[in-house]
């Protein structure tokens, strides 16, 4: 069979490189249909799941966001994702490495687990595109970052500011991962922005605020060079808590906001972000028991791709 039209290229593809047409409804799901492997060996990306949800502080069910993330993906792998002029696939070669080990049932011993699975990729030289899982899993995430690339610009997009402080460093919490990123520095707040935010938190702890109001009174541009005037050169960690768009666009989520971005202004922010030096990336807070007809979850991995092109843009194509 023609391998264009070749069926389970998660598991039967040669290549890592380049896009072909498959059943959207059939098959293996792999992350738009990247073949599964282990095998870090000439790996430019790494898309992997992180099923953790135990951090979550109202309705549980994110465990289930990578699984559902993958399947969305697969509805537009069949072709080079829209609107961007290349296929970055032809440019990375990218796996689906599957998700990170960890037991359930000890749960402070998860974070350490995270950790050690980003370290493991990061230190054969790859990229990493995390799919949660709730938003926890970006501090150990951030931790294995910024082993490898020092102090990150954090650009975070969220109902929420998740900087409620934890004065005593034990909670495994989604709400207090950027407090213990700030503190620890591994963010940089003079270099980083969070979008989105609709929840009150006096202490901005020195990021830089662009609130839902903001957007809404702001053209995506607008935005998107507010982003990139705040991170510079600065390497950038970018987390998209999928609660960042409102719930009529997302409502499968386990803190649902109402007032959020809508799915068009926030992959026009995005793709405006061409150009940053983004090293590490997440999406998180799909949590597949409230959605509906995979909305959520296609908005996931929408988002997904559009940091996968991003990534494309900065390391590969605007350099040739």
């Amino acid at each position: 069979m023609d391998q264009a039209y070749d069926n389970d290229q998660a598991l039967t593809r040669d290549s890592l490189y380049g896009t072909a047409a498959e059943s959207t409804y059939a098959g293996i799901t792999s992350f738009m249909r990247r073949r599964y492997s282990r095998d870090l060996r000439g790996v430019d990306l790494v898309v992997s799941g992180v099923p953790f949800d135990t951090a979550t502080t109202n309705r549980p069910g994110s465990r289930f966001g990578p699984r559902a993330i993958r399947a969305a993906s697969v509805q537009s792998a069949w072709a080079r994702h829209f609107p961007w002029e290349f296929d970055p696939f032809d440019h990375l070669a990218v796996i689906d490495y599957g998700d990170c080990a960890f037991d359930h049932g000890t749960p402070q011993a998860t974070p350490a687990a995270i950790e050690a699975h980003a370290e493991h990729i990061l230190a054969a030289g790859c990229a990493m595109l995390t799919l949660g899982g709730d938003h926890f899993i970006s501090y150990p995430l951030l931790k294995a970052h910024a082993k490898r690339h020092g102090p990150l610009a954090l650009v975070h997009f969220d109902a929420h500011s998740d900087t409620w402080p934890d004065t005593e460093g034990q909670r495994i919490d989604h709400g207090t991962m950027f407090y213990h990123a700030a503190r620890e520095g591994l963010v940089d707040p003079a270099r980083s922005v969070q979008i989105g935010l609709r929840t009150t938190n006096d202490d901005v702890m020195g990021f830089q605020v662009l609130d839902a109001r903001q957007v809404h009174r702001s053209s995506p541009t607008q935005i998107a060079e507010l982003i990139r005037a705040r991170v510079g050169e600065q390497p950038v960690y970018l987390t998209f808590d999928i609660d960042c768009l409102d719930p009529a666009f997302a409502p499968g989520t386990g803190t649902p906001v109402c007032g959020g971005l809508s799915s068009h202004q926030a992959l026009e922010i995005l793709r405006g972000l061409r150009g940053i030096n983004l090293v590490g990336m997440d999406v998180v807070e799909v949590a597949p028991p409230y959605d509906h007809a995979e909305v959520t979850a296609l908005a996931g991995a929408t988002l997904a791709m559009e940091m996968v092109c991003l990534y494309a843009a900065r390391h590969k194509v605007d350099r040739a």
